[in-house]
């Protein structure tokens, strides 16, 4: 999946672990608003649900809640506006919810619900994207800056000189920002021969369609597009290729070689057809797995810290106060994209 995130993109493992010395320690006092409860219900926000991803991490919402043991309301829908989230956030902490699972759609809109929830002592667990400020008890979410450098590194096995194109996210959000600097970085340390064509997007498929039309018409030598959110720009960058017959598949020499984020089924079938070179994919089953996973360990007045965790990821001090589990985003190409491991085959 951003600060102000995703306003238009879109979506059974069982769960043992037990974070015994990996980022977690035990309190014998909860500390208050670090939650203290050993139980009580979990309200849970996701940002939209017109793209795949937000709507798959919803449909693993009540399933990795179970899962846990996590006692979870129904998701709350924020339709893409970031008062509307404020509102259901503060209507749930008077239904009484002990923990919150929020996917803030405005980084510094947020704050507010954190505010409230921090006031009665109920503790919350970000994902996909961290907060500008407030208290959190983690941040479940993978590296976006990552996401921008390994879609760089993509694009320049394949293309080391002429015009590229990123199709941005939102850059309010921390999201959009990461991944765009990451990518213009990696390309003027790594392929100092290309040139970076932008298109500010906003997570808005109509956007990323009218501004992949202007720049193809003036820059109709393009060799590749990096999109920053499959889910939602995916479907108009290829249709915007077509328009401007310049969409070839992987292997043709006219072929524009396309990168993307999300790791949706959609993007994988893509990979199979030779439509799409590759993508990264971001965990939309474990965005909802270790959501629950530390929102009922703060519940218990479990407290963190920075270093390794024991599913394959490390937890780091993003800011002062704000941690991060950061997890797992592999690469998928035709080479691993029937692999079993990836969510986007397991719907």
């Amino acid at each position: 999946m951003r600060t102000r995130v995703i306003k238009v993109a879109a979506a059974a493992t069982a769960l043992g672990l037990a974070l015994s010395a990996c980022g977690s320690t035990k309190d014998n006092v909860p500390k208050p608003g670090a939650g203290g409860a050993q139980g009580g219900k979990v309200g849970a926000t996701i940002p939209l649900l017109t793209s795949p991803f937000w709507q798959a991490y919803n449909n693993y919402v009540p399933l990795k809640a179970k899962e846990q043991g996590v006692d979870a309301l129904p998701t709350v829908n924020a339709d893409s506006d970031s008062a509307k989230q404020i509102t259901d956030v503060n209507t749930l902490l008077n239904q009484g919810v002990k923990g919150l699972v929020v996917t803030p759609l405005d980084s510094a809109a947020v704050v507010a619900g954190l505010k409230a929830a921090e006031n009665k002592g109920v503790p919350v667990v970000a994902v996909d994207v961290a907060p500008e400020s407030g208290k959190v008890a983690m941040v479940v979410r993978a590296d976006n800056k990552a996401y921008g450098t390994k879609a760089c590194e993509a694009i320049g096995a394949k293309v080391t000189s002429g015009k590229v194109v990123q199709v941005m996210g939102d850059l309010a959000s921390v999201n959009g920002r990461d991944r765009s600097e990451a990518f213009r970085e990696c390309m003027k340390a790594k392929f100092p021969g290309v040139q970076v064509l932008e298109v500010a997007a906003e997570w808005k498929a109509d956007k990323a369609s009218s501004g992949l039309d202007s720049l193809l018409t003036a820059n109709p030598d393009i060799k590749a597009v990096y999109m920053q959110a499959g889910g939602v720009y995916l479907a108009p960058t290829q249709q915007a290729l077509k328009r401007k017959n310049l969409y070839f598949p992987v292997g043709d020499p006219k072929h524009v070689v396309l990168v993307s984020n999300d790791g949706i089924p959609q993007e994988l079938a893509a990979i199979r057809a030779g439509e799409l070179d590759a993508t990264v994919s971001q965990p939309a089953d474990d965005y909802a797995k270790y959501g629950m996973y530390w929102v009922k360990k703060a519940m218990a007045g479990e407290t963190f810290k920075a270093g390794p965790t024991d599913h394959g990821s490390t937890i780091v001090e993003v800011r002062p106060g704000i941690l991060e589990d950061q997890l797992p985003a592999p690469v998928v190409t035709r080479d691993n994209v029937d692999d079993k491991a990836l969510w986007g085959n397991n719907l």
